[in-house]
C-alpha cells in the first residue's frame, strides 16, 4: 500500500508539475537525426536494385522470389523443391516494393519538395534538392515497371498518398507517365553538390542520365506490338532516347552494374547457395549453348571436374527431383563468378542494348544497321564474361544457328537477348513473354490449370477484400486475376 501510495503522490505532483519546458532538452536525443536523412533513404532503395531486383531482410522470401523469374526463364533449375518451376505458385505479394523503395524514394522527394525540410535535406544528406529529386524520381520508374510488367495494371498515380484505397492505373497509362518522369527527371540534375548515399553512381549526374535515356529504350521495345495503339510514342521515345546527347549505355565500360560490398549488403545470388544448394543451371540453357558451341556456357555454370557442365532438367517433380539427384550427386551450380558474395551483378549491359537497336532498326525505329548491332552485342557479351576469342567468335558469327545472314532473324534476336540477359531473370522472363524467343515450352509437369508458363502475377490476395472496387474494376478490365492473362504490352 505503500509502494502505491507513493505512485501517486508522485504522478500528482508530475501532472501538476509546470510544463515540460522546464525540462529541458531532456527529451532530446543527441543520437537522433535532426532532420531527414535522405542519403540513408537512397541507399536502402538501391538495395532492392539489380538483377535480383526483389531485395528484401527475410531471407527465405527474398531468394525464392529473386530466382522465380530465372525460373519462369528457364535459366535455372530447383533441384529439391519444385514448386515455382512447376508453377504452383499464382499470386506475388508486391508490398516488399511499396513499402520497401518505393516509400523511400517517394519521401525523398517530399523532404526535398517541402519548404520546412529540404533546407535539412542538403544539410543531413549532402546534394541539392534538384540531384536528390532526379535520382529518386529515375528509380521510382524503374520500381513501378517492374511492378507493372509483373503484375500489369497497378496503383501507381493514387499509391504512396493517403489515399488507403488506391486505383489501378492502366499499364498504357503508366508507360506514359514513366516516359514523361524520365525525361523531366533528366532535365532536373543541376550544377549543385553530388548526392550521398548512392551506392551505383556515387551520385555522378552523368550516368544518371546515361542509365535514364538507356533504360527509356528498354521500356520503349517493350511495348513493341503496341506502337501503333499508342501513336507511335514508343518508336519515337527510342529514337529520341538514343539521340539523346546525355548518351546511352554504348561500351561495356558503362555498364550498369550493381556492386554490392558484401556483408549487410550481400550479392542476392550469393545467399542462393548460402548454406543451401536449391538451385542449379537449367538443362534448357545449358544445352542450347551447347548447341551453338556457345563459351559463355563455362562462366554461366559451374563446370566440374575436367570442365564438364552438368545442369539439372527443368521442371521435375519432387519425387523426380530425388531420383534423378541420386544418380547424380554433383551437378553444375549457378557461375561462381555471379554468386560470389561481392560478384558484379550486372543490371544493363551493352549487349542487351545493342540487341535492343538491332531490333528497333528492323522494326524500321532506326536506320540502323541491325545486322553489324547483332553482331556487335554478341561480341560484347562475349568480352563482359571474358571469354572472347576472335577465332571462336569468327566460328560463332558464321554458323548458320547463330548468323544473322543465314536469316530467322527474330528468332536469333530473341534467343541472343536471352542469353545475354542471364542471370537477369525478370528481364529474361519479360523478353520472352513480348517476342516469343526461344521457344521455351512449359514442364510437363506443370501443376497449374493451364500448364503453360506464367505470363504474370495474380495480384496479392489481399486486395479483393482490402481494395475490393478498384480490384475488381482492374480485373474486369484487364482480364481473370490469374497467371495466364496477358499484361498489355504481352499480345498476341
Amino acid at each position: 500500500m505503500k509502494k502505491l501510495l507513493y505512485i501517486g503522490i508522485l504522478s500528482a505532483t508530475l501532472i501538476s508539475a509546470p510544463a515540460c519546458k522546464d525540462f529541458g532538452d531532456l527529451n532530446v536525443s543527441p543520437n537522433s537525426a535532426t532532420g531527414p536523412v535522405t542519403s540513408a533513404l537512397l541507399t536502402n532503395s538501391l538495395a532492392y536494385f539489380g538483377s535480383g531486383r526483389s531485395m528484401t531482410v527475410t531471407y527465405a522470401f527474398d531468394v525464392r522470389f529473386l530466382n522465380e523469374g530465372a525460373m519462369y526463364a528457364q535459366y535455372t533449375s530447383q533441384t529439391q523443391y519444385p514448386d515455382e518451376s512447376q508453377y504452383s505458385v499464382t499470386a506475388r505479394g508486391w508490398s516488399q516494393f511499396y513499402a520497401g523503395p518505393l516509400e523511400d524514394l517517394t519521401n525523398i522527394i517530399k523532404y526535398n519538395t517541402d519548404a520546412d525540410k529540404k533546407g535539412l535535406a542538403t544539410v543531413t544528406s549532402g546534394g541539392s534538392n534538384n540531384n536528390q529529386i532526379a535520382i529518386a524520381r529515375i528509380l521510382r520508374v524503374y520500381y513501378f515497371a517492374l511492378l507493372t510488367d509483373q503484375w500489369g495494371d497497378i496503383p501507381y498515380t493514387e499509391a504512396l498518398s493517403e489515399t488507403p484505397t488506391p486505383k489501378y492505373d492502366t499499364q498504357k497509362d503508366i508507360y506514359t507517365d514513366l516516359f514523361k518522369e524520365l525525361k523531366e527527371a533528366m532535365a532536373q540534375f543541376d550544377n549543385g553538390a553530388a548526392v550521398k548515399g548512392d551506392i551505383l553512381f556515387s551520385g555522378d549526374a552523368a550516368q544518371w542520365k546515361r542509365f535514364a535515356n538507356t533504360f527509356r529504350m528498354i521500356m520503349a521495345l517493350r511495348l513493341s506490338k503496341r506502337n501503333t495503339d499508342m501513336g507511335n510514342l514508343p518508336k519515337t521515345e527510342f529514337a529520341a532516347a538514343l539521340a539523346d546527347p546525355a548518351g546511352i549505355i554504348d561500351a561495356n565500360s558503362k555498364n550498369v552494374i550493381m556492386k554490392w560490398p558484401g556483408s549487410s549488403f550481400k550479392n542476392p545470388w550469393f545467399q542462393m547457395y548460402d548454406g543451401r544448394s536449391d538451385y542449379a543451371i537449367s538443362n534448357t540453357l545449358a544445352d542450347t549453348l551447347g548447341a551453338y558451341n556457345d563459351p559463355r556456357v563455362n562462366v554461366f555454370a559451374d563446370p566440374l571436374t575436367g570442365g564438364v557442365i552438368k545442369p539439372v532438367p527443368y521442371g521435375l517433380t519432387r519425387q523426380l527431383l530425388i531420383e534423378w539427384s541420386a544418380l547424380n550427386p554433383v551437378y553444375s551450380k549457378v557461375g561462381r563468378n555471379i554468386t560470389g558474395q561481392t560478384s558484379p551483378d550486372y543490371v544493363i549491359t551493352a549487349a542487351q542494348v545493342l540487341l535492343s537497336r538491332a531490333e528497333a532498326a528492323t522494326l524500321g525505329w532506326t536506320a540502323e544497321n541491325a545486322g553489324q548491332l547483332y553482331n556487335d552485342a554478341i561480341k560484347a557479351s562475349w568480352e563482359q564474361w571474358g571469354v572472347f576469342t576472335q577465332a571462336a567468335y569468327d566460328a560463332y558469327i558464321a554458323n548458320p544457328k547463330t548468323s544473322w545472314a543465314a536469316g530467322e532473324t527474330p528468332r536469333k534476336l530473341g534467343t541472343q537477348k536471352w542469353i545475354a540477359l542471364y542471370p537477369n531473370g525478370w528481364e529474361g522472363w519479360a523478353e520472352w513473354r513480348r517476342s516469343g524467343f526461344p521457344a521455351l515450352k512449359p514442364t510437363i509437369y506443370a501443376v497449374n490449370s493451364s500448364k503453360q508458363i506464367p505470363r504474370r502475377y495474380a495480384y496479392p490476395v489481399n486486395e479483393a477484400t482490402l481494395n475490393e472496387p478498384a480490384y475488381k474494376e482492374a480485373v474486369a478490365r484487364q482480364g481473370a486475376d490469374t497467371h495466364d492473362t496477358r499484361v498489355w504490352w504481352d499480345k498476341q
